[in-house]
């Protein structure tokens, strides 16, 4: 790929708002507000945050919270949801929510949708109640949000306001085959997690892209891969930073995810051979090292996929590496031009 003429690729961050060891969640707070801070005079384009639940390593329970505290706190960053799991929620609770946002901060409101319970199935049971089945309908909930925030539903017996008129931008989120079909069939930006399931990205991108339908929305396919970074001084230094994303996840495997601890010299002894090869397969997608190799990966990862823009998570326990992590990404993707138009659809 030449960069003559290109610009740069887009990059932005998803958040899981990770609660440390030994910390609170009124700290991850306030160092999610400060992270979304200083990258947003790095030039990043968004910050998204997650919705989990039932997870003592995870304070992003309640994203719509979040998004205005986060917005409330910075001017000119696109603050959203990576995403809402619609089937958690009424479709015109989360048109109301969002659309009192998009009010409050006009133009910087990102609505990022998901399946997913994000949690259990005993907690999305506690969740759901007697929608449990209600990942079936997200096609149809999608399509009714949209319907609530076009002007269009002004003569409708129900009406979300605010939000009605606004048109808040949606994004379909996935990890699977499945929601790069829907995202297609709607004509709608894509965003998949590869930072924790790889395995089907590129069957994913290969099927949203060849039956995409141009929308009102979007005239073309547009993709955002989210994916694990760890940047540092040198890739020994990355290298240690990212045991903790090692730890994260190996309690996910474990089905006890306990909250982000320091990291160690070595692995070997906190997992067993299956473990260790279970956590790899997940952060297949993770980028890990000093500003000049992650240039070179991440350059060699949007030439493979073509995607429009990364969407970085990083979880490293000390939160002055982590914001020196996104202040190398930032510097290396500025490196990495978008790819051509052509390339895209």
């Amino acid at each position: 790929m030449t960069t003559d003429s290109l610009a740069p690729l887009t990059f932005s961050v998803l958040d899981l708002a990770p609660i440390n060891a030994n910390s609170t969640p009124t700290e991850t707070f306030r160092r999610s507000l400060d992270l979304a801070q200083q990258v947003e005079r790095l030039g990043y384009t968004r910050y998204w945050l997650s919705e989990h639940h039932n997870m003592a390593s995870v304070a992003s329970s309640a994203p719509v919270v979040l998004i205005g505290y986060i917005a409330g706190g910075t001017s000119t960053l696109r603050v959203g949801s990576g995403g809402i799991m619609l089937p958690n929620h009424a479709p015109l609770v989360v048109a109301e929510q969002m659309g009192t946002l998009a009010t409050l901060y006009p133009g910087r409101i990102d609505l990022g949708l998901g399946r997913a319970p994000g949690s259990d199935q005993v907690t999305a049971q506690a969740i759901r109640g007697s929608r449990f089945g209600g990942a079936q309908d997200f096609p149809r909930d999608i399509q009714q949000l949209q319907a609530y925030f076009s002007a269009a539903n002004s003569t409708a017996t129900v009406r979300a306001i605010p939000g009605e008129g606004l048109e808040v931008p949606i994004y379909v989120l996935g990890s699977s085959t499945d929601s790069a079909y829907l995202a297609a069939a709607l004509g709608l930006p894509y965003a998949f997690a590869s930072h924790f399931a790889p395995g089907q990205l590129f069957p994913a991108l290969e099927i949203y892209r060849q039956n995409f339908r141009p929308s009102a929305a979007l005239a073309a396919p547009y993709v955002i891969a989210c994916v694990n970074v760890v940047a540092a001084d040198t890739d020994a230094q990355a290298q240690h930073l990212a045991t903790s994303l090692k730890q994260f996840m190996l309690g996910v495997i474990k089905g006890r995810p306990a909250p982000l601890q320091p990291p160690v010299e070595s692995m070997a002894g906190l997992w067993e051979p299956a473990q260790q090869y279970a956590v790899e397969q997940m952060l297949a997608y993770s980028f890990i090292g000093s500003k000049a190799t992650i240039q070179q990966d991440l350059q060699q990862f949007v030439d493979e996929t073509q995607v429009n823009e990364i969407m970085a998570v990083t979880n490293v326990f000390s939160h002055e590496a982590r914001v020196y992590s996104y202040q190398l990404l930032a510097e290396a993707l500025r490196g990495i031009p978008q790819p051509r138009a052509e390339l895209v659809g």
